[in-house]
């Protein structure tokens, strides 16, 4: 009886040891939307660049989304979103250049 439950522990785990690292090396491709807040008041946040509607200036990305756009490295081109590629270049489709 122990044997059976120490190759059935065994086998738990391993099988979710490769589940992990499965899980570890895959890339997050999925779009998300990118949030814009005011400097001045950090409550105003959009998922478009625009005004802020309490004081006018400009929204900029937030520092979150500014964090992650460092530490993945895409490049997107600016009139075909579903073009990604990980180097600085010119969208296959329309030539544009890439935006980080």
């Amino acid at each position: 009886m122990k044997k059976i439950m120490m190759l059935m522990m065994a086998a738990l785990t391993i099988s979710s040891v490769s589940a992990i690292a499965q899980k570890a090396g895959k890339k997050d491709t999925g779009k998300h939307a990118a949030f814009y807040t005011c400097p001045m008041h950090p409550d105003v946040v959009s998922v478009k660049e625009g005004e802020c509607p309490k004081c006018g200036m400009k929204l900029e990305i937030s520092k979150k989304e500014q964090m992650k756009k460092d530490v993945t490295k895409t490049y997107n081109c600016p009139v075909h979103l579903d073009m990604v590629s990980n180097k600085p270049g010119k969208c296959s489709m329309c030539g544009n250049k890439l935006l980080k």
